[in-house]
């Protein structure tokens, strides 16, 4: 079987979640992945065929995005002969991570597809949202990647179609510890920014993830590190706590490891805000910005209760398998609609 993987790289969350399902997918057969996107700081270990600047997102220094460079670089011409061009239909099985080139060339095609990952969740209304509703935000979640199946990964089942995070190998057979310090990784925050205010917090020690430095920094309380997969999760496997921003993967394992969290959604980033409203759910203090109160809430977060811990109900091995047989059944004609997350798949 040859299966064709499209991962977007405009976040790390995606390549990590790619590079743990990657082993599973390659036991039903070849797998060629298309990487789209450029903002991610991760080394991507993958079987990249294809390659695309895709649709970037820029981040300003101050918590938001950066639209002038978003829209600079968007190149709707380009978008349109890479979709054209992207050979779709020599493959048995067609998984798309939220990426549009792949989507646009399965609709010129006519070639069936699922859209696997967290941002597939949102086909269902039972997913959490803000209080308020952006209705862009809403069509971009419905629209930028459509798909024939949807499987969706979030915090909770809120659907039928909605399984557990999938979680790194090293987060599932982590032995938690305390060391003291706590994780940061803002990365729409520029480190001045982040160290200005954490610097007023002298009695912890934190180890802030930049895209900036090359080596180890350290500066007062605070440890700047180059971002790196491994690293990071070993930091936050043996801290206090984790500040980030409202993405999926790291706010999901931190609550498995039952880490205390503090999260900054991306300002203008629908996604964010809507996954900031489900971690509310466990607990999870939301801060909008990093302002001149900042410090205090942080040490607030520090001496307040813990967060609920996030549950893994399914296999990273059941939720790739529910995956490729979803897209089985297109191509054979039949429906798997009646199969839940949490029923179980037999063996390959």
């Amino acid at each position: 079987m040859r299966i064709f993987y499209a991962v977007q790289a405009t976040g790390n969350g995606h390549i990590a979640r790619a590079i743990e399902l990657l082993p599973f997918l390659q036991q039903y057969g070849e797998v060629d992945v298309f990487l789209s996107g450029t903002n991610s700081n991760l080394k991507a270990a993958l079987p990249i065929k294809y390659r695309s600047k895709g649709i970037c997102l820029f981040y300003g220094n101050s918590g938001g995005l950066d639209y002038l460079k978003i829209a600079r670089a968007f190149n709707p011409v380009r978008v349109w002969k890479e979709a054209r061009n992207l050979p779709v239909e020599k493959y048995d099985v067609v998984i798309n991570d939220f990426e549009c080139i792949t989507s646009l060339a399965c609709k010129m095609k006519g070639v069936a597809s699922v859209n696997f990952g967290h941002q597939a969740s949102f086909k269902s209304a039972n997913t959490p949202r803000p209080a308020k509703k952006d209705l862009i935000g809403e069509f971009v979640l419905q629209q930028y990647a459509k798909a024939d199946q949807y499987v969706g990964l979030h915090f909770n089942s809120y659907d039928n179609f909605i399984f557990s995070p999938v979680l790194k190998q090293q987060v599932l057979n982590a032995q938690p510890l305390n060391n003291g310090h706590v994780t940061v990784y803002l990365s729409h925050y520029s480190d001045e920014v982040v160290a200005q205010s954490l610097s007023q917090v002298k009695d912890i020690r934190f180890e802030v993830f930049s895209k900036k430095v090359k080596g180890k920094t350290v500066q007062d309380n605070i440890t700047f590190l180059p971002v790196d997969n491994e690293t990071f999760t070993s930091s936050m496997i043996n801290s206090y706590g984790v500040i980030t921003g409202a993405g999926f993967e790291t706010p999901a394992e931190a609550l498995y490891l039952q880490k205390k969290l503090l999260c900054l959604p991306i300002k203008g980033q629908y996604e964010q805000l809507c996954n900031a409203a489900a971690l509310e759910q466990f607990n999870v203090p939301i801060i909008s910005t990093i302002d001149a109160a900042f410090s205090g809430h942080v040490q607030q977060w520090l001496n307040g209760p813990a967060q609920q811990p996030l549950h893994i109900t399914n296999s990273t091995y059941e939720i790739v398998q529910h995956v490729v047989e979803k897209a089985r059944a297109m191509r054979n004609g039949t429906a798997l609609d009646n199969m839940l997350p949490n029923q179980g798949w037999a063996a390959i």
